[in-house]
């Protein structure tokens, strides 16, 4: 983190229009090294929130709970109400696309503080690829309205006294890539070769006219199951509930379980940034949460519906190395099923 200005620097310098396939695009973005604290630099954020109008819309926050409390991170989930506006038209399975994250957190020796997002035109070239519009000007809309919501939260933090810097964190990858992403490298058959549609399996199913009512029964499931700590994988926080439009409702998900995991198995094998004082590097990688269900209607029933997570787990972990995966196979196994189970678990 210590060279993070160095390296955006760099990073500008090589800057190509973002219309080439072959540009490297983060799946996380750094966007700002704060010279205040970090309850200064959440304040500043959650102040900037309440006065940016219509912008951005801040649904929830949650306190990231980074093993042994090395470190500091808070997650901001957010929405555009344009960005949703030009994806109206798409299906309601691509909603993922339309959860914006914003990540606090402390890193290096000192602990300093930086922001990051997880980038809004990674994921919408990853959900929107198979569109019907793909290709067209429409496609060509989403990719703007996402950049427009990039461009967004970049001028929201800029209200954080400090440094606006432009790093596209690892896993980096294509246009292309992202387009067809179904893992990487000799990892993809964890991932079973799927895109991120195929990855959205099913836990429940029924009548579309049952949509809100199997809502509800989700919500009261997840209220039911109490949170364990980092030795469990059971229970889960509901960070937010959002009905995002009429058929379509997404639930944002975490416990202590998945937060310990995703940031020791990314913090194990990197070295850059990783000392006795900052033993745990992948905090920077905490914008990946929360982990989803959604609940849709499509094709004329209610689906119940959460991502096969070593498809996630590959999306933003691949750059903790094929041995982290490989030391952790039963990991996303352990989170999908206690996922399921709290879904079937009786309220």
């Amino acid at each position: 983190m210590k060279n993070i200005v160095v390296i955006s620097l760099l990073a500008l310098l090589s800057w190509a229009p973002a219309s080439l396939a072959d540009e490297s695009i983060g799946i996380f973005e750094t966007i700002r090294e704060s010279s205040v604290s970090f309850s200064e630099t959440t304040d500043a954020i959650e102040s900037a929130l309440a006065k940016s109008g219509t912008e951005l819309v801040l649904h929830a926050s949650h306190v990231v709970r980074v093993p042994d409390d090395m470190h500091q991170a808070k997650v901001y989930v957010l929405t555009s109400p344009a960005y949703a506006e030009a994806a109206a038209g798409e299906s309601p399975r691509t909603i993922s696309a339309q959860m914006l994250r914003i990540a606090v957190f402390t890193s290096g020796d000192e602990q300093k503080t930086f922001i990051n997002m997880a980038n809004p035109v990674a994921h919408a070239m990853v959900f929107y690829a198979d569109s019907p519009n793909y290709k067209t000007a429409k496609y060509k809309g989403l990719l703007a309205a996402s950049k427009t919501a990039a461009a967004e939260i970049r001028k929201l933090v800029a209200n954080v006294p400090g440094e606006a810097v432009k790093f596209p964190a690892g896993p980096t990858r294509t246009e292309k890539k992202y387009r067809k992403f179904n893992g990487d490298g000799p990892a993809k058959m964890m991932a079973k070769w799927r895109n991120w549609e195929e990855s959205q399996l099913l836990i429940e199913e029924g009548a579309a006219a049952e949509f809100d009512a199997i809502v509800e029964k989700v919500a009261a499931k997840f209220a039911s199951g109490t949170v364990s700590d980092a030795s469990d994988s059971t229970g889960w926080d509901v960070i937010t509930q959002l009905r995002l439009r009429d058929d379509a409702v997404y639930f944002g998900l975490s416990n202590p379980y998945i937060e310990d995991k995703m940031i020791r198995i990314n913090s194990r094998f990197r070295s850059e940034g990783k000392s006795e004082l900052s033993p745990f590097p992948g905090v920077d990688h905490v914008s990946a949460l929360p982990t989803e269900v959604l609940v849709v209607k499509d094709g004329g029933k209610t689906l119940v519906l959460h991502y096969g997570q070593m498809w996630r787990m590959q999306l933003y972990f691949w750059d903790s190395g094929y041995r982290a995966f490989t030391a952790n196979v039963g990991v996303p196994g352990t989170i999908a099923n206690s996922i399921e189970e709290a879904v079937g678990a009786t309220p």
